[in-house]
């Protein structure tokens, strides 16, 4: 018997794509900057995913060259292969 349902982002490449889907909405600040807490916020509070779940996705953008981390941590950049995601 099962209790409970899947979790919509409980795999990192349906995580990963919300996470650019949220990239992709916010306008960037100078230099192409999105502050990281833009795309935490909706992806962790709208849509409820986990912490969890948001750093297997976060890992995976930045893994397959969608997003660039800062060394900083406080913001990304799109790339042009993940802008090419939305194309």
């Amino acid at each position: 018997m099962k209790l409970t349902s899947d979790r919509p982002y409980s795999d990192p490449e349906k995580a990963a794509r919300r996470l650019m889907e949220h990239a992709r909405a916010f306008e960037p600040s100078h230099d192409g900057r999105i502050y990281i807490e833009k795309i935490n916020e909706q992806f962790l509070f709208k849509h409820k995913g986990t912490p969890a779940e948001y750093s297997a996705g976060l890992a995976l953008a930045i893994e397959r060259g969608w997003l660039e981390l800062h060394e900083s941590g406080t913001f990304v950049k799109l790339t042009q292969s993940g802008a090419d995601l939305f194309a």
